[in-house]
């Protein structure tokens, strides 16, 4: 159970033989991921939401709000992490929708769009992948040696 627990929790471990980093350089290699080319940005955590960092993402369109919420563990080399996702809902059935955990998901916009033959065809228009932001944080704990831990709570 738990290695099937830990699947679907997202849970990773570095490659064997990868020398651990010490926290501060792991801290410091999350923070380096900000930039222009980024749809997220890490930030320190404020004391409030319980954690040492933080990656936010807003996708306004689709009406999404992507969070990761992590703790350093320094002797146990871990990362533990906790992705939390708000969506607002169009639809007359529910506002708004929360989820935590590991669940990667597509968003996606289609539009009818008229092509070169006369004929309608259906195209995509937007599409965001919450991968775009938790795949780079994951793959940074990792290679500075520490286990990326998934979890439900900090």
């Amino acid at each position: 159970m738990g290695q099937l627990w830990n699947r679907l929790m997202g849970t990773r471990r570095p490659d064997a033989g990868a020398a651990p980093l010490p926290a501060p350089e792991v801290r410091a290699a999350l923070l380096a991921l900000n930039g222009p080319d980024v749809p997220y940005r890490v930030r320190a955590a404020s004391p409030d939401e319980k954690a040492d960092l933080v990656a936010e993402c807003r996708v306004p369109r689709v009406g999404l709000t992507l969070t990761v919420r992590m703790r350093l563990i320094p002797g146990k080399r871990e990362v533990r992490a906790l992705e939390e996702r708000w969506e607002k809902r169009t639809s007359g059935q529910t506002e708004a929708q929360y989820g935590r955990g590991h669940a990667p998901a597509v968003y996606r916009q289609w539009e009818m769009q008229r092509g070169p033959d006369g004929q309608e065809h259906r195209a995509e228009v937007f599409r965001f992948d919450t991968r775009e932001m938790t795949d780079p944080l994951r793959d940074t704990v990792l290679g500075a040696g520490w286990v990326w831990r998934g979890v439900l709570r900090l």
